[in-house]
C-alpha cells in the first residue's frame, strides 16, 4: 500500500512547489495511474515514494513506513522502472541483473543451467522466478550482451527486469511504454496485469491508451495538484464528459480546475 498525505515537493527555497498537498491512496491488488501533462508533477510524486526524493512537507507511507525515515527499507520494498533509466552500459544483461540482485540481499545467480536447478534440492526458490522472469521479458539471448548494445526497447525490457528482480512488493511505473514496439506493449500490459494480485502498482503516464488498458483507478495531476480521482467512469461522469479522455482534455485545458 501506498499514501501520500499533503505530500509538497520544492526543489530549492526559491522555486515554486513542483507538487503541493497531495493526498493519495494505492491499494494492493489494485493498479493505480497518475494521468497528466508533461511537466504536471508525474516524476516528482514517484521518487519520492521510491524513496530518490523526501517531501518538504507532509508524509509518504510505503506498506506503513515513512519514506524519508527509512529510505533503504523502502527501496528495498519498491521496483521503479524508470522512464530513461541509467543503465551501465559496459556491464552484460547477466552482470548487471546478478548485481541489482545481490544488492538487494539475493545471493543467486541469472544464468543457473537446468541440470543445476534439477538437481540441487536447496536452490533457492529466487533463482526459478528469476529464469521465468528472463523468460517472460524474452531477455535469455541477451543476458551475454553488454547493455550499451541494446535497442531502446531491449533496453527497457532490462530496466523492467532490474525493478522485478527481488520480487518487491510496490511496482512504480513511469511510462513503462517507452521505447516499445507494438507488440512489445502488448505483453508489457500483461506481464503488469499478471502482477497485480500481489502487488501495489502504481502507474504513471500520459497515454491515456494506458490508463484504459491498465488502470482500476486514476487520479489527474494538472499544474501540480490534484485535479480529479476515482475510476474512469467516475471522473467522466463528475465533469459531465463521454469518457476519461474527455474529461482529461476538459481538466488540463483549465487553469481553474485544482482539488481533488
Amino acid at each position: 500500500m501506498i499514501q501520500l498525505t499533503n505530500f509538497t515537493k520544492s526543489y530549492s527555497s526559491k522555486s515554486p512547489f513542483a507538487v503541493s498537498d497531495i493526498n493519495m491512496t494505492c491499494e494492493k491488488g489494485c493498479i493505480t495511474g497518475i494521468l497528466g501533462l508533461n511537466g504536471a508533477g508525474k516524476t516528482t510524486i514517484l521518487k519520492a515514494i521510491t524513496a530518490r526524493h523526501f517531501a518538504t512537507s507532509g508524509s509518504v507511507l510505503v506498506e506503513g513506513i515513512e519514506a524519508g525515515e527509512n529510505a533503504e527499507q523502502v527501496r528495498n520494498l519498491t521496483g521503479f522502472v524508470e522512464e530513461e533509466p541509467k543503465l551501465p552500459g559496459e556491464y552484460t544483461v547477466e552482470e548487471y541483473l546478478n548485481m541489482v540482485a545481490s544488492l538487494h540481499g539475493l545471493e543467486t545467480q541469472m544464468h543457473a543451467d537446468k541440470r543445476g536447478l534439477n538437481n540441487d534440492i536447496n536452490s533457492s526458490a529466487s533463482i526459478c522466478v528469476n529464469l521465468r522472469l528472463i523468460e517472460s521479458l524474452s531477455l535469455t539471448e541477451l543476458l551475454p550482451k553488454k547493455i550499451k548494445t541494446l535497442s531502446k526497447g531491449q533496453r527497457q525490457r532490462v530496466n523492467f527486469a532490474q525493478a522485478l528482480i527481488y520480487n518487491p512488493s510496490v511496482l512504480v511505473l513511469d511510462e513503462p511504454a517507452s521505447g516499445l514496439d507494438p507488440a512489445q506493449i502488448i505483453n508489457m500490459r500483461s506481464l503488469v496485469k499478471s502482477l497485480k494480485g500481489e502487488h501495489t502498482i502504481l502507474l504513471s503516464t500520459h497515454l491515456m491508451q494506458e490508463v484504459d488498458s491498465l488502470c482500476d483507478k486514476v487520479y489527474i495531476l494538472h499544474e501540480g495538484r490534484i485535479a480529479a480521482s476515482g475510476r474512469p467512469d467516475e471522473i467522466a461522469s463528475q465533469f459531465k464528459c463521454k469518457n476519461l479522455e474527455e474529461a482529461f482534455f476538459k481538466i488540463t485545458s483549465s487553469s481553474d480546475i485544482v482539488g481533488e
